[in-house]
């Protein structure tokens, strides 16, 4: 079986770089899928609450788990902290239901999901009368806080953000007493990330990759969309390697470092992206696929605009 590199952690723990996301995944598929990952290799789950199938990927790890084809300890599961539990006093109680969902005693990595709050004690998507998704006011510093509380708990290993840009996470590090383990952020050649991965790695915080295919598959894409899969110029290059046009830009982000979190509920395409490591871009290849980028963001949280804590509506990267 391949042997997946292993990034390590600020704080020593070690994850594997490559692993199966589940965002889209829908209840009634992403149990096998998550079974077949398992049989394929895969050993690291990126999961998270408002995904709504957190205890369907549970049962897969239960089954697998006591089928005895792994043990809870070579299984790397993530999860993420939603919108409306940033109060202080609503994180444990909101980690404890992914952890009773999943049928854990203990999360490896554990997310604030964005930066930005929704009204709490409510919908996961709470709105007005227009439809307007309603805003908290909490301040994901006091969040982290409370993301740290849960960690010195053991109720997960590490902590860490998705989604935060360079300033955000300036402002949880000038007040962390245990930094974020990683930033998860959408990463692929048309939104290379370039400038956050190396802000990110000055400060010991590795960057984990969601969306490394473009999201073809995003509830709000337009037909006239660009698909990242379907760019010429991505395909000569499959050509070249021999290799899926999928392959390549997962090959693209193992080699810089990212970890890499490919969605799929279909076997075939679970086993395919697994099939990376036996080749190697070259330089120039690897600098060629940088020169795609076009600040192009699939997943722009078109819902959160207007928030005061809103990572993209600035420049800052």
């Amino acid at each position: 079986m391949v042997q997946v590199p292993r990034v390590k952690f600020n704080n020593g723990r070690e994850i594997p770089i490559f692993g199966l996301g589940t965002w889209k995944s829908k209840p009634g598929e992403v149990r096998q899928a998550v079974q077949d990952a398992i049989d394929i290799g895969y050993r690291h789950i990126d999961c998270a609450h408002v995904y709504g199938n957190e205890k369907e990927v549970g049962e897969a790890l239960k089954a697998k788990i006591e089928e005895g084809a792994v043990k809870r300890e070579d299984l790397f599961i993530t999860s993420k902290l939603w919108n409306t539990f940033h109060r202080p006093d609503l994180v444990e109680g909101a980690l404890k239901t992914t952890l009773a969902n999943l049928g854990l005693k203990y999360l490896d990595l554990y997310l604030i999901h964005w930066p930005l709050g929704y009204k709490e004690e409510g919908e996961l998507f709470p709105t007005d009368a227009n439809g307007k998704i309603q805003f908290s006011d909490v301040d994901y510093v006091s969040t982290w806080k409370a993301m740290e509380e849960v960690a010195k708990k053991g109720l997960t290993k590490s902590i860490g953000l998705s989604n935060f840009n360079k300033r955000q996470i300036e402002k949880i590090l000038a007040i962390a007493t245990i930094e974020p383990a990683t930033n998860q952020v959408e990463c692929h050649p048309y939104l290379n990330q370039s400038r956050l991965i190396e802000f990110c790695r000055s400060k010991g915080i590795t960057v984990t990759g969601y969306s490394p295919l473009g999201s073809p598959d995003r509830p709000w894409a337009k037909p006239d969309d660009p698909q990242l899969m379907d760019d010429p110029k991505l395909k000569d290059l499959a050509d070249k390697y021999k290799k899926s046009p999928a392959q390549i830009l997962l090959r693209y982000q193992v080699q810089r470092g990212v970890i890499t979190i490919p969605k799929s509920v279909t076997k075939s395409r679970i086993q395919q992206n697994f099939n990376i490591f036996d080749f190697k871009l070259s330089a120039d290849d690897m600098a060629y696929l940088d020169t795609f980028d076009c600040n192009g963001r699939f997943c722009p949280m078109t819902g959160g605009l207007g928030h005061p804590h809103h990572p993209f509506e600035h420049d800052e990267y």
